[in-house]
């Protein structure tokens, strides 16, 4: 076998292999087979609870929200007259939907500049650092995952002027983000001990 040949069969076996899984779990209505099918999500929402306290069911019930646990989700593209393409609708990137700015300020203040928005644990140690300050500025508590994913979405600036307001498909999907939270929370006390 030839020295190209090799390399070539190597190269694909290990692009196979290593890259991370940027696909979504199946049955993401059920923690447990999430968790299941995954573990070291686990171990990442595991070690952010015990860090920044965030429970593992509003992790995951953002996580859900915000790229149906795909590493590498991005936002639509966007097109003037439907056919110009003008780029994303944001910088929002991976399995957190972390915005590049608020990103760098995470990689910044952890000093985490190695940290990946496509990794879920450097994605879910962001969520617990943002949750962790969205409580000490505005008082909203871990659990709250519906008032969470308001001032996640909106920032903190933002759900303190209540811009979520005029937006009621918003306040919506943050109720269902808090369902969904519930939801895991009781699957999970069945899986986890």
């Amino acid at each position: 076998m030839s020295r190209t040949l090799r390399a070539s069969m190597l190269l694909l076996f290990l692009a196979s292999c290593g890259g991370g899984n940027f696909s979504a779990p199946r049955h993401m209505d059920d923690a447990c087979a999430v968790i299941q099918q995954r573990p070291h999500y686990l171990a990442a929402m595991r070690s952010v609870q015990s860090r920044w306290g965030v429970p593992i069911s509003v992790q995951m019930a953002v996580l859900y929200q915000e790229s149906k646990f795909i590493g590498n989700a991005r936002t639509p593209h966007q097109f003037a007259l439907g056919v110009i393409p003008l780029g994303r609708q944001s910088s929002a990137y991976g399995y957190a939907q972390a915005l590049d700015s608020t990103w760098d300020d995470y990689r910044a203040e952890q000093h985490r500049s190695g940290a990946r928005r496509d990794n879920i644990r450097d994605a879910t140690d962001f969520m617990g650092w943002y949750i962790d300050g969205t409580t000490q500025r505005l008082g909203i508590p871990k659990s709250d995952a519906a008032n969470q994913y308001l001032a996640y979405h909106e920032g903190r600036n933002g759900f303190a002027r209540q811009s979520y307001k005029s937006k009621r498909w918003l306040v919506d999907v943050a109720t269902r983000v808090g369902n969904r939270a519930d939801m895991y929370h009781t699957q999970l006390l069945t899986c986890l001990r």
